[in-house]
C-alpha cells in the first residue's frame, strides 16, 4: 500500500505512517455527525507505531455510549477533525479518511452504529452493519 499521508485543510497540520492500515469503516453515531459535520465518519484504523503527526493539535476528549473516553484530535488553526485514539482500540490511531492524500484505496468493510444513521443514508449490502458499536 505504501506510506500514508495527510494533513488539514490549511496545511498547518500533517501526519504520516510507514504501517499497513488494518482496516477502514463507517461510523453513523451522532458524535460522528457532530465532528464531522455530515451524515457519518469514513474512518481508517492504523498501528499507533510509526505514526507521527505535526502541527497545533487541539483535542476533545468525548465519552462514548459504552462510557469509554475517546480524543478527537483537529487541527487549532482550521479546525479539520484528523483523528481518534479510543480506549476501545488501544495502539490505533483511527484516521478520518477525508485527511489522507491519496484516499483511492480506502474500501470501508463495515459500517457501526448504523441504528442512528440519517434515514436517506443507504448501506450497501455488500459490508458488514452493525446496529451499535463494535465493542
Amino acid at each position: 500500500m505504501g506510506k500514508i499521508v495527510g494533513g488539514c485543510l490549511c496545511g498547518a497540520v500533517r501526519y504520516n505512517s510507514d504501517a499497513e492500515p488494518k482496516g477502514a469503516g463507517v461510523c453513523h453515531c451522532t458524535h460522528c455527525q457532530k465532528t464531522s459535520g455530515s451524515a457519518f465518519s469514513v474512518n481508517v484504523f492504523v498501528p499507533k507505531d510509526g505514526f507521527t503527526i505535526s502541527g497545533p493539535l487541539s483535542s476533545y476528549t468525548d465519552t462514548a455510549d459504552s462510557g469509554r473516553s475517546l480524543q478527537r484530535r483537529f487541527c487549532a488553526t482550521c479546525g479539520s477533525s484528523l483523528l481518534s485514539e479510543a480506549q476501545a482500540f488501544p495502539g490505533m490511531i483511527i484516521l478520518k479518511a477525508g485527511t489522507l492524500d491519496d484516499r483511492s484505496w480506502v474500501k470501508p468493510a463495515a459500517h457501526v452504529w448504523a441504528s442512528s444513521k440519517q434515514v436517506w443514508c443507504d448501506i450497501p449490502a455488500t459490508v458488514t452493519v452493525f446496529d451499535k458499536g463494535r465493542t
